[in-house]
């Protein structure tokens, strides 16, 4: 995994990587750790316009690339698998990881201060009913 940008309103925590630690519980430490974080894969266009979407509007979110492999260790701990992070809404599209209603994407996830706002079309929705920007205010990810 790799980090893209950070929040420049709050102090990130370092990025680290403990050898003992489980995937899962990476995951919800990231999550914990970054006001607004992205869960993303490199060559996906939706990855790239929700990134685009957040530095537009002054948000510069902790982004992690995953690879096909990572995405499926990954896939448990960003869909619930049972935990309390709700499932994402599967938006079925090309590709692996993409989803389907049986098999939703893991990327692209967006969570904001904790919380798993979903892919692409819930942050887009969020946006357009004017949520979006009280929300990021709320967690201290932008002060517009």
């Amino acid at each position: 995994m790799m980090m893209e940008g950070v929040v420049a309103s709050r102090k990130p925590a370092a990025l680290t990587i403990d050898g003992g630690e489980t995937t899962d519980g990476m995951i919800r430490r990231l999550i914990s750790e970054n006001p607004v974080i992205i869960f993303s894969r490199s060559a996906c266009c939706m990855c790239h316009v929700m990134k685009r979407l957040l530095t537009t509007i002054g948000v510069h979110p902790t982004v992690i690339e995953l690879d096909e492999v990572e995405m499926e260790k990954a896939r448990p701990a960003l869909l619930g698998g049972g935990s309390a992070i709700p499932v994402a809404v599967a938006v079925p599209g090309p590709g692996p990881g993409a989803g389907t209603a049986a098999d939703p994407p893991v990327a692209p996830a967006v969570f904001i201060g904790g919380a798993h706002v979903g892919g692409l079309e819930s942050l887009m929705a969020l946006h357009l009913s004017g949520n979006l920007i009280p929300k990021l205010r709320e967690v201290g990810a932008t002060w517009l």
